[in-house]
């Protein structure tokens, strides 16, 4: 017998009672006359005890023990001495008074610590995943990844859903990013595509009658890699007929607010998820995905400096642009290094600079002074300007105000991403606490300067908002129709997304048109679509939660790379598979592929 119990499980019940353990050797202490090992398995550790009296022959192969060398022992559960009780072990009152023992397997030196949590290279975890594994911080992240699906499925069958598997070898299609192309064998020069998302299935789905589908889908977009971003991940894909935007953010409040009081029992939330507007979220917090953590606020100052003889601006004002401000509280007294530095984080977000109004720390914000302001403007603008402004926005003494001058969008961007780079930085947040809100009412469109044309907003298959249905055929007035989108954000991340989609044929093959889509394009990648739709399709709608986003948040790392088990890195790569890689010539030939010789000497 290997084990009877698992290691984190032993206890005071257990006093007395013969048991057979087995695991990883996670530290080993050796005393002279005793040796001590806390063993590790899944379930946490125990403390093992090597007493030559009760067995020389254990305590013999005891002391050639090594860290991760796996061994099975059998031994009686013992309550430890008073004051070798140990409060931070769940297992510390308790241990195990080794009578036999058998090595299972030897361990090489690991390339990196695996019995203290400390920084390692995340290349290095990556390309011994294996051994990161047995790590606590790991293995905790997996367990809650496990308990979040494991929620999630009981939930949604629960609430009359079928989960139904799409194919993962499908039809290239454009959904926003590049597709991961399969080569046909069998059909020469022909490709196969990884699913972006499941995005026309789950609609011909729901034209099949299923009515409610929901699936954990693998997805791959061919994109760079960022923190919570990854080449291949994973999404709760959910989608309904016979309903409205209000019934799906009903749903997902639920699934996330139960979700949370279930599998993550500490950590504090709104129960009251709020719904902004894109508009509004831009407008107050500079983000369709807006951090709610942070009681930081923008405000529009234009009809407070509209008479300002400040230069920037006059001219700001005469080309019609915004002007837009945030007061961070607290942070007046930066130094001028602090401040260049704030102006070359706006530069580096596409703003031509930040101005910067200071207070001092024991200013009289009633009665302001110019001795008490601290700006390189502050005399152009005067101190009633300033005063006005500062009131606004609630300043207090010690506090800095940001102001952006540019175009509506770019200002709020910028401020937006200032807004929680600054307050991330000076821990103006409980990280304990998650923030949830709703984002609708979303533009249909946004505009490609670059190829001159109109890019979907969400993806063509969203539906516009039935008031704005006319604009669609009034070309001064597409890019002012509204759609039926919306996002979850929680501190900071788009978790999810979705939309009511379209299920008019005659109207998609127009959002097709808009596109710039042409008649025989539509009909080689859309075709099957538009058919259905002719078979009598049902309204429906339908959300993606991005499974990876969410559990990183609720574990409260910062990388989805350290909840998803095979990762790939920050180069696209795996490290643990060396993948990307060369295959044989033989297998190109089959695939009917040449591969060109300074490529292959490139590679």
């Amino acid at each position: 017998m290997y084990k009877d119990i698992d290691a984190g499980l032993i206890d005071q019940q257990c006093v007395g009672r013969t048991v057979h353990i087995a695991g990883w050797v996670h530290r080993r202490r050796d005393h002279g006359k005793l040796i001590f090992i806390d063993l590790r398995d899944r379930s946490g550790l125990v403390q093992v005890v090597f007493d030559p009296e009760i067995s020389e022959p254990a305590f013999k192969i005891a002391e050639d023990l090594r860290s991760e060398f796996v061994i099975t022992i059998a031994g009686t559960v013992n309550a430890r001495p008073q004051g070798t009780i140990n409060l931070n072990m769940a297992t510390g009152t308790v241990e195990i008074a080794v009578s036999s023992i058998r090595i299972l397997n030897r361990s090489k030196t690991p390339p990196f610590y695996i019995n203290e949590e400390v920084d390692i290279d995340e290349n290095m975890r990556l390309k011994y995943r294996y051994l990161d594994f047995r790590r606590e911080r790991m293995r905790n992240n997996l367990i809650l990844r496990h308990k979040v699906t494991d929620y999630i499925h009981k939930f949604l069958d629960d609430s009359g859903f079928l989960e139904v598997e799409t194919p993962i070898l499908t039809k290239s299609t454009p959904e926003g990013a590049r597709d991961y192309l399969v080569p046909a064998r069998l059909y020469p020069g022909q490709f196969f595509a990884l699913p972006q998302s499941p995005q026309q299935m789950k609609q011909l789905l729901m034209v099949g009658g299923i009515e409610r589908y929901y699936q954990i889908a693998r997805c791959f977009r061919d994109e760079d890699s960022r923190s919570d971003r990854q080449p291949e991940f994973t999404q709760l894909d959910i989608e309904m007929s016979f309903i409205d935007e209000s019934d799906i953010l009903k749903l997902m409040h639920t699934l996330l607010a139960e979700l949370v009081k279930k599998v993550v029992p500490g950590r504090k939330f709104n129960e009251d998820f709020p719904v902004f507007s894109y508009h509004e979220a831009m407008n107050t917090y500079g983000s369709d995905k807006p951090d709610l953590r942070f009681d930081v606020k923008l405000y529009d100052i234009v009809d407070l400096v509209k008479d300002s003889a400040f230069g920037v601006f006059r001219n700001s004002l005469a080309d019609g642009k915004s002007i837009k401000a945030i007061c961070v509280p607290g942070i007046g007294h930066y130094n001028k290094s602090q401040l260049d530095n704030l102006q070359e984080m706006a530069r580096s977000l596409g703003a031509a600079g930040v101005m910067t109004v200071g207070f001092d720390e024991k200013a009289d914000m009633d009665n302001l002074t110019l001795e008490q302001i601290r700006s390189v403007a502050a005399k152009h603008m005067g101190v009633p300007e300033i005063t006005s402004i500062a009131k606004r926005l609630g300043a207090k003494a010690g506090d800095l105000i940001l102001i952006i001058a540019d175009c509506w969008e770019k200002a709020c961007e910028v401020l937006g991403d200032m807004r929680r780079r600054i307050c991330l930085s000076l821990n103006k947040y409980d990280s304990n606490e998650l923030k949830f809100c709703f984002i609708t009412n979303f533009p249909l469109f946004k505009w490609d300067e670059e190829n001159k044309r109109w890019d979907s907003m969400h993806h063509p298959f969203t539906a516009p908002t039935e008031a704005d249905e006319y604009r669609l055929y009034d070309e001064q007035l597409v890019g002012t129709t509204m759609s039926r989108a919306y996002d979850i954000a929680c501190n900071g991340y788009e978790i999810g997304g979705g939309s009511i989609r379209i299920h008019n044929a005659d109207m998609q093959r127009h959002i097709f048109h808009i596109l710039k889509h042409s008649d025989s394009d539509i009909e080689d990648r859309f075709g099957h679509l538009l058919e259905a739709f002719s078979y009598g399709a049902p309204p429906h709608g339908g959300v993606a939660l991005g499974l990876d986003r969410l559990v990183m948040i609720l574990a409260g790392e910062n990388s989805i790379r350290d909840v998803i088990p095979f990762p790939k890195n920050q180069n696209a790569q795996d490290l643990l598979f060396s993948a990307p890689s060369i295959v044989e010539d033989k297998q190109l030939k089959e695939l009917h592929i040449d591969i060109t010789k300074d490529k292959k000497e490139q590679s």
